[in-house]
């Protein structure tokens, strides 16, 4: 009896460990490439920096890259990939705004990865670093990245509809799409304030701003911010014409977001959305008072983020080129 109770621990632990490479479960870890690639992360600051001094748009492109790759199917670098039938996730309607910036980010990055730890490194782990990098580079907090992902085996355009925040969602909506990827109304206010260094094309809220010419409320422009904006989109302004997020501090990684929302700055109606809603209009307070509360609430919601669909085991790969499958 004893033995076969033995016998039955080991093969229940053996069937709990096969299902999790089969599920793509991972744990992740800040010392996973300690032994395979110590330098790994000083690696990625040091391209990353590069980029950002060649051009400081590298910081939101990056950032906003991260949350559309993790927001679709996870964490995995499933947006990096190009097709040359054009329907990976990348050619979605709502990745379409992705600014090359931030590709070409992580792409330098993992060739510089490359050459120090070949076959290592995941891009998505890369993208994970470089997201905090860029953060950390325009006066935002650092935080300690978990480590370990797998990059991912699919990549579809059509799995991206409906899994993306909007520029005209409503709180309860915007709410219902983060808990998705178990993140809280505070996590959701907090990653919000990642358009304190964003920037967006005027096509993205002319509809809104056009509206608020002719409305009035908490949904609408305040007077003197839909003037400046008319002016720098006017009615037939073309697709490529973008605007700062954040028009008091636009390069720096700070609170100012929060405060701007409180005046009637806020660029997007999801963005005002936050200071009007019931739930989550005292954490906006809260942050707007508080940059120090703002950062840690940062911090936590990026690494939370970061663990959303992991892939690992046969779930996921380590590309050699961000942008390609690897060849089976």
């Amino acid at each position: 009896m004893e033995r076969w109770r033995r016998g039955c621990c080991l093969l229940t632990v053996a069937l709990v460990a096969a299902m999790a490479v089969v599920s793509g479960e991972a744990k992740l870890s800040p010392g996973h490439y300690r032994t395979t690639c110590p330098r790994v992360e000083s690696i990625v600051r040091a391209a990353v920096a590069r980029k950002v001094k060649e051009t400081f748009v590298t910081v939101p492109a990056t950032l906003r890259l991260f949350f559309h790759d993790c927001f679709v199917q996870g964490c995995d670098a499933s947006v990096m990939i190009a097709s040359g039938s054009n329907d990976a996730e990348k050619d979605a309607p709502d990745n379409q705004s992705l600014a090359g910036d931030g590709f070409d980010t992580v792409v330098r990055a993992k060739a510089a990865v490359e050459k120090a730890c070949p076959g290592v490194v995941s891009c998505a782990d890369v993208l994970a670093l470089a997201a905090r990098d860029v953060v950390t580079m325009s006066s935002g907090p650092r935080w300690t990245v978990e480590l370990g992902r797998l990059d991912g085996l699919v990549s579809k355009a059509s799995d991206v509809t409906g899994k993306l925040p909007g520029p005209d969602m409503q709180p309860d909506t915007l709410a219902a799409m983060f808990a998705d990827n178990n993140l809280t109304v505070r996590d959701m206010v907090a990653l919000s304030g990642a358009h304190t260094v964003g920037f967006s094309h005027c096509t993205r809220f002319a509809g809104r701003l056009y509206r608020s010419s002719a409305a009035a409320g908490p949904s609408y422009y305040r007077a003197s911010y839909a003037r400046q904006l008319m002016a720098a989109c006017p009615r037939d302004v073309g697709p490529t014409i973008a605007v700062d997020m954040d028009p008091v501090t636009p390069t720096v990684f700070d609170n100012a977001y929060y405060a701007n929302l409180a005046d009637g700055l806020g660029l997007f109606a999801s963005d005002q959305a936050l200071h009007d809603g019931a739930a989550s209009r005292p954490t906006v307070e809260g942050f707007a008072r508080n940059q120090t509360l703002f950062f840690e609430a940062f911090k936590e919601a990026m690494v939370k983020l970061g663990r959303a669909g992991v892939k690992s085991g046969r779930g996921g790969e380590i590309r050699r080129d961000c942008t390609a499958f690897n060849q089976q």
